[in-house]
């Protein structure tokens, strides 16, 4: 998996959102200011940034994009952060194929350091054959491959949902100090690689609660009085007290307990990790520069206006400073996921989500052999309940959930993580689900681990070999364009474009190839509309010549060459559902050409004629 990465991004250029994490991270490191890039937390792009420090490059601190006081340099401050990106890689004499490596590799080190974790965590909790096939699983995933490789906040926030809830887990079982300050510092650890982790408190907060209520010890409230020269009158006052009764204020004091440590492994998140970061990365913040920030912001957001004070207020006072840079980005974050993103989906554009998006997504993105697998596994674990479910269900369901506690916390943050991405208005991507990844590996590998026992067992060896064959093939075939990967359902990446494309497909990778391409083939002018964060003038120089889809066709040449990314391309040929009142329909006229090339299954060429 770690040679399939690193070998992989060669001829990659950087995507839309890598730009602005590594030249951020970079700027967090060496200036200690954390003005750009708030709306993700920090943690993750300082990992990608620390080789970098030892390069030698130019920080284009007098550019416009950092000082932000030119009165001709007035873009929206959210904007900033892309534009002093491509000063720092393709402005300020840096090699921007050096930093792009040399970034990506703390990635794939934090990728291989997941698939680990994820067969430690299943060896511990399950058993060595489940530890084997989640690793598989995960090591020959092509959402994993394809993210893992890249600097964004994705592949970490995979690891900190799972890593988070195995501390939490172990927490539960044994509540000693240790534990609890483990639990913490990974709670707090997690906090700051993607903000929707905070979907993990609503989730630890409700396995906290059942764990207490299902496992309080049973102690009777009165014993009889051995003293007593009537034995009756200890009879009769637990006979006031019932066992339910009994039961039911121990079940409350146990929630009480467990509910006070686990505010206490929240506040050991805060100051041991939270903060300190955060007021690291605030050290040279100009306090002035954060007012500013704040109030535009937040003024730009859905956020209610009474909290816009209360932010303020924190960023006044120098203790609740680096706080309050946490909880801007965390309302930043929500404020994303409720507003939306102009998307391509099944032959539509939209500004605001479709419920269906994420199942049909990752009914196509993730490969067919696995999501076979997976309903089998379903099935199996079904019939594993024998009784026909309606008989004492209540009590069947007690039972089942105190003797397979872990995989019922493992099912229960699958369904908030799902139920929260469907109903939220943005749809980018399959990488927003990547946090239940994990999760569903080791489920599935967990159950089918249980199916490999006799009878038939070497039939069973082989049909499963068969499938993990599959599986390997249909990953590998693909290199090294593991982000365009599409499951036979969709016809495979050839077809992808039809069905989806920003980060699922064509997230700007390819650039470099395209230039490759133009070199082969003897092309000395194209025209591109690119959707990415490479920069077309570094990479293509003077074969470029800016296109947007607006424009009008009859201004391109004769013979002249057009190369539109698959994220423009359906952009301007999709249908605006209802509502949505941006410019569509500005590329239908490609419908009457065909493509002469594809470049990685993301840059559409065309000649026109």
């Amino acid at each position: 998996m770690f040679f399939l990465a690193v070998f992989s991004i060669k001829d990659d250029t950087f995507t839309f959102d890598e730009t602005a994490h590594v030249a951020a991270g970079y700027s967090y490191l060496t200036q200690k200011d954390y003005r750009l890039n708030p709306e993700h937390p920090p943690l993750v792009k300082d990992l990608a940034a620390v080789p970098l420090l030892f390069l030698n490059l130019n920080f284009p601190k007098n550019d416009p994009s950092w000082i932000q006081k030119d009165p001709q340099y007035n873009p929206p401050p959210w904007w900033t952060q892309f534009d002093f990106a491509s000063a720092f890689l393709y402005k300020a004499n840096n090699n921007p194929d050096q930093i792009m490596f040399w970034s990506k590799l703390p990635m794939i080190l934090l990728m291989i350091f997941l698939g680990w974790f994820i067969f430690y965590a299943t060896k511990k909790l399950f058993n060595k054959e489940a530890a084997l096939i989640a690793l598989f699983f995960f090591a020959f995933s092509p959402t994993i491959l394809a993210h893992g490789r890249l600097v964004t906040t994705d592949i970490g926030a995979a690891l900190g949902a799972i890593l988070a809830t195995y501390f939490w887990l172990r927490f539960l079982k044994n509540p000693n100090k240790k534990n609890i300050f483990l639990a913490g510092v990974i709670f707090g650890i997690a906090m700051i690689l993607k903000f929707s982790l905070i979907t993990l408190i609503p989730f630890f907060g409700l396995i906290t609660i059942i764990y207490a209520w299902f496992f309080a010890e049973k102690k009777p409230l009165v014993e009889e009085d051995k003293s007593s020269s009537s034995p009756f009158i200890a009879i009769r006052v637990l006979k006031e007290h019932s066992f339910f009764s009994t039961l039911r204020c121990a079940r409350v004091i146990n929630v009480l307990k467990y509910v006070g440590k686990a505010i206490l492994i929240g506040i050991t998140g805060v100051v041991v990790i939270i903060w300190p970061v955060y007021f690291y990365h605030t050290l040279n913040y100009p306090v002035s520069k954060q007012l500013e920030d704040t109030q535009y912001l937040l003024s730009t957001t859905s956020i209610p206006k009474f909290v816009i004070p209360i932010n303020v207020a924190m960023v006044k006072n120098p203790v609740t400073r680096p706080l309050a840079h946490y909880v801007l980005g965390v309302m930043l974050a929500v404020n994303r996921t409720e507003t939306g993103n102009t998307t391509f989906f099944l032959g539509e554009v939209s500004a605001s989500s479709w419920k269906s998006y994420f199942p049909v997504v990752y009914s196509i993105k993730e490969t067919l052999a696995f999501l076979i697998l997976g309903v089998i596994s379903l099935f199996y674990a079904t019939w594993l309940i024998k009784k026909p479910f309606w008989q004492e269900p209540w009590q069947r369901f007690k039972n089942w959930v105190k003797s397979h506690f872990t995989e019922f916390s493992f099912l229960c943050f699958m369904a908030i993580y799902w139920l929260t991405s469907i109903t939220a208005k943005l749809n980018i991507g399959i990488r927003h689900l990547m946090p239940v990844f994990p999760f569903t590996y080791i489920l599935v590998a967990y159950v089918l681990s249980l199916m490999l026992k006799p009878p038939y067992l070497k039939l069973k060896y082989a049909v499963f070999g068969a499938f993990l064959l599959w599986q390997t093939v249909s990953v590998v075939s693909i290199y090294p364009h593991f982000l365009t990967y599409f499951n036979e359902l969709a016809g495979g990446p050839n077809n992808g474009y039809l069905y989806v494309v920003d980060s699922n497909l064509d997230w700007g990778q390819d650039l470099k190839r395209l230039k490759t391409w133009l070199d082969e083939n003897n092309v000395d002018k194209v025209y591109v509309d690119y959707f990415g964060g490479g920069n077309t003038e570094y990479y293509l120089g003077q074969k470029f010549a800016p296109w947007w889809g607006t424009r009008n066709p009859e201004e391109l040449p004769k013979g002249s060459f057009i190369a539109v990314s698959a994220s423009q391309l359906q952009g301007g040929r999709g249908i605006p559902v209802k509502g949505y009142d941006g410019s569509t329909g500005f590329y239908n006229w490609l419908n009457s050409y065909s493509p002469i090339a594809k470049i990685g299954y993301s840059i559409f060429v065309y000649q026109i004629k």
